[in-house]
């Protein structure tokens, strides 16, 4: 798990060992749809890294920006895992305002007890098919 141990590792390899993808072909897939940055630029998952790297990972509604500390060829557990990288401090802050906004959008939004009824469902559709651009 160390440098030492392994000079250089392929970037999908890696971000499957770190735990960031279930399978190397979802990190690779990730990797070619632009989702995964080295220094800013964009890789291809034979890219080899080495300790020092930023990377940039968008997950979802998440982005992580992290610091490879260690190289790992082999997938282990979690508490191993997150000793490969290092996460900026600025990102964690980024991360924690998005998802507090995430959070005050939710608070707002009022979402009916029970499902529409049938009759209920024929009004809204009738509603939705009304033609409002029509003065006459």
């Amino acid at each position: 798990m160390t440098a030492d141990a392994a000079v250089r590792v392929r970037l999908d390899k890696w971000l499957w060992a770190a735990r960031f993808f279930k399978t190397r072909s979802l990190a690779k897939a990730a990797i070619e749809g632009g989702k995964v940055q080295i220094n800013g630029q964009r890789a291809k998952p034979s890219k080899e890294i080495e300790p020092g790297i930023t990377l940039t990972i968008h997950q979802g509604w998440e982005e992580k920006t992290l610091v490879v500390t260690a190289l790992s060829e082999q997938r282990r557990g979690a508490t191993e895992a997150a000793l490969l990288y290092a996460e900026t401090p600025d990102s964690l802050v980024q991360r924690e305002q998005k998802a507090a906004a995430r959070r005050a959008a939710r608070a707002g939004v009022q979402y009916p007890d029970e499902r529409p009824s049938k009759k209920q469902r024929r009004q809204i559709i009738k509603f939705r098919d009304l033609d409002f651009s029509d003065p006459a």
